[in-house]
This record gives C-alpha cells, sequence and structure tokens, in this order.
C-alpha cells in the first residue's frame, strides 16, 4: 500500500458543500466526515469504488423492503441510511484527493436513481402484496411521478438560468465592443471571481465574470456624455442579480433564508433527499409508508413550484436588464459613423 497523505478534520469538512439539504447538513455530514478522514489517510478506497459499495447496501435495502414485515422494513431503513452516508463520502474523498472525474459523476448519479426507483418500487409492492391495499399501487406511481419531475424540473431550470446568463453576458460583450468603437475606453483589469450567488440553486452555474472598474471617456463631446454614463454603469457590473424582483416581494424570507445559510442549510426545505429519507427511513420504522408518499410528494412537488415561481419572477429581471444593456447598445451604435456601423454588423453576422 502506498504511503497516505494525513489529511485533517478541517480539511475534510472543508469538502462540504456551502450549502446543502438540512438532513444532510444535520444528520449525514457529522458522521461522514468522522468516517471520511480515516478512508483517506489509511486506506486507497476510490470514490468509484465508494459509490459501488453504497450502490450494494442499497440493493441490500430494496430486498429488505421487498420482504415487507416490520424487521425487514426497519433494517431495510437503517441499511439505506448507511447507504447514503457511504453515498455522500464519495464525494468528500474526491475532492479531498482531487481524484474526482466525469465517469465518476455519472456513475453516482446513475447508481442514485436505480437504488431510489427500486427501493419505491420494492417498498409499495410489498406492502400492496402483504395487505391487499391497491392505495400502495398509486402512491407508487405518486412517487414515481414526483420524484421524476423533481429531477426533469432540476434539469430544465439549471438550463434556463445558463441561458438567461449566457445572453446577458454576450449582450454586454456587445455594448462592450460597441462602446469601444464608439470612443469609450474600457480600462480592464484583470478577471476576478464574481460575488458569490444569492441562491442555493445557483451555485453550480455561476462563472467568472469580467471586473470592469473604471471607465474614462475619449472625444468628449456634451451630445455623448448621457449615454456613456448609462454605458459605464452597466459594464461596471460585477455579475447579474437575476432575484431583484424576488428579493424586493420577500425580504422577509431573505433574513431567514440568511440564518439557514450561516449553518450551510438550504432554504429549499423539501428537497429529493428528504424526499427519500422520509420514504425509505422515517416511514419504514414509524409504519407511516402510507402518510410518507402521500404527503411527501405533496411537499415536495410545492417546494418545486415555489423554486419555478421564484424562476419566473427571474425571468422578470433577465428581461428588464437585456432591455437596458440592449438600450445602451443602440445608443452607442446611434455614435458610430455608418461604415463603422456596417463593419460591426458585418464582423458580427460573420461569427
Amino acid at each position: 500500500m502506498s504511503e497516505q497523505r494525513d489529511f485533517t478534520m478541517e480539511e475534510v469538512k472543508g469538502t462540504f458543500k456551502k450549502k446543502d439539504a438540512w438532513w444532510t447538513v444535520l444528520l449525514v455530514d457529522p458522521v461522514a466526515a468522522r468516517l471520511v478522514k480515516p478512508v483517506a489517510n489509511r486506506t486507497n478506497i476510490t470514490p468509484n469504488q465508494l459509490s459501488i459499495f453504497s450502490f450494494i447496501l442499497g440493493m441490500t435495502a430494496v430486498y429488505c423492503f421487498f420482504l415487507g414485515d416490520y424487521t425487514a422494513l426497519v433494517v431495510g431503513a437503517l441499511l439505506y441510511h448507511i447507504s447514503f452516508i457511504i453515498d455522500c463520502m464519495d464525494g468528500k474523498i474526491a475532492r479531498l484527493k482531487g481524484t474526482g472525474s466525469t465517469f465518476g459523476v455519472l456513475l453516482d448519479i446513475t447508481l442514485d436513481h436505480i437504488r431510489v426507483i427500486l427501493c419505491g418500487a420494492a417498498l409499495t409492492y410489498s406492502q400492496y402484496r402483504l395487505t391487499g391495499d391497491v392505495a400502495y399501487l398509486y402512491l407508487a406511481f405518486m412517487f414515481l411521478a414526483a420524484y421524476c419531475a423533481r429531477h426533469i424540473n432540476a434539469l430544465q431550470l439549471y438550463k434556463l438560468r445558463r441561458e438567461m446568463r449566457g445572453k446577458l453576458r454576450k449582450a454586454r460583450r456587445k455594448l462592450k465592443r460597441t462602446a469601444e468603437a464608439a470612443g469609450i475606453v474600457i480600462d480592464e483589469p484583470a478577471v476576478q471571481q464574481s460575488d458569490k450567488p444569492e441562491d442555493e440553486e445557483e451555485e453550480e452555474e455561476e462563472e467568472k465574470n469580467e471586473s470592469l472598474d473604471r471607465v474614462s471617456k475619449q472625444s468628449a463631446q456634451s451630445e455623448q456624455q448621457q449615454p456613456a454614463a448609462s454605458e459605464a454603469e452597466l459594464l461596471q457590473k460585477k455579475k447579474f442579480d437575476l432575484q431583484q424582483e424576488f428579493k424586493s416581494k420577500f425580504s422577509t424570507y431573505m433574513k431567514v433564508r440568511d440564518f439557514f445559510l450561516n449553518k450551510r442549510i438550504r432554504m429549499h426545505l423539501f428537497s429529493g433527499i428528504e424526499f427519500q429519507m422520509f420514504i425509505f427511513v422515517v416511514a419504514p420504522i414509524f409504519g407511516l409508508i402510507k402518510e410518507a408518499i402521500f404527503f411527501g410528494s405533496i411537499l415536495l412537488m410545492l417546494f418545486e413550484a415555489a423554486i419555478v415561481y421564484k424562476i419566473w419572477l427571474s425571468t422578470k429581471d433577465f428581461e428588464r436588464e437585456h432591455n437596458r444593456i440592449k438600450e445602451a447598445t443602440e445608443k452607442a451604435e446611434a455614435m458610430l459613423p455608418q461604415e463603422e456601423l456596417e463593419e460591426q454588423k458585418e464582423a458580427v453576422a460573420g461569427k
């Protein structure tokens, strides 16, 4: 065995996500961190091996749920939670050792989905088989619909946020080129890290944006002063805040959100993680399978609807910001000689 580096607990905690589900923060990370340290320091176990081991435990939980009696359900619930803890360890070790890979992410996500769907099917079918209550079959459909809708919704909203931010960056780059062609000199320092994203769902897509600290004007003519000021304001922005509408409507929410974020807990209080844990851990132990699936599915969809509403408000911020950039670009274009304007249009069309 090759010599292992002695990672500290502080380094392990540094691999925690800045914002996570409350179930993970309170009930998983404290255990996972204490397991990650000896595994990382004393073994050569890889993140992919942990993912596979977690999946094997998950399949054992599937078998227990399929048996369906109370003892098997409790054992299945404990195995499912242990499987989830180990599943959380693989990402932490990958970040700690720098051994993460695209394949590892794909493997982890794929095995997670298989585990959840099979556990849901085994749990509901076993209860139908043992009780003859057809309601469990309807609940199986409800569970599957809620789980799939949640992940499809998350993917589409992620794409929409990226698209909006991409269009704003593209529009600002055009404004920058037009402003410089109109005689406005942009003093552009090195690219800096953008402000931290406000929304807990946007962390993955926030990228480095240009930081434009000073804008000076040449060919100072009186009729050019006002449009240049508008362009300067837009070009100096470090990032686009697409939550202005939401913040203005829900100021109290923002205070509560900050309280939870100080504890690393995101405001999506009933996410896919809590959905799984209530159905596969809490419900089997307390004999509340019907109630957990029914109310859990409703809660999950309500929180997803809240996110959709939040994104809808963001689209209004996007349209307002995009229109401001477009108007400033048109003002700068009006200052260009006709031949230079034609050259710019040809250059854009050629890309």
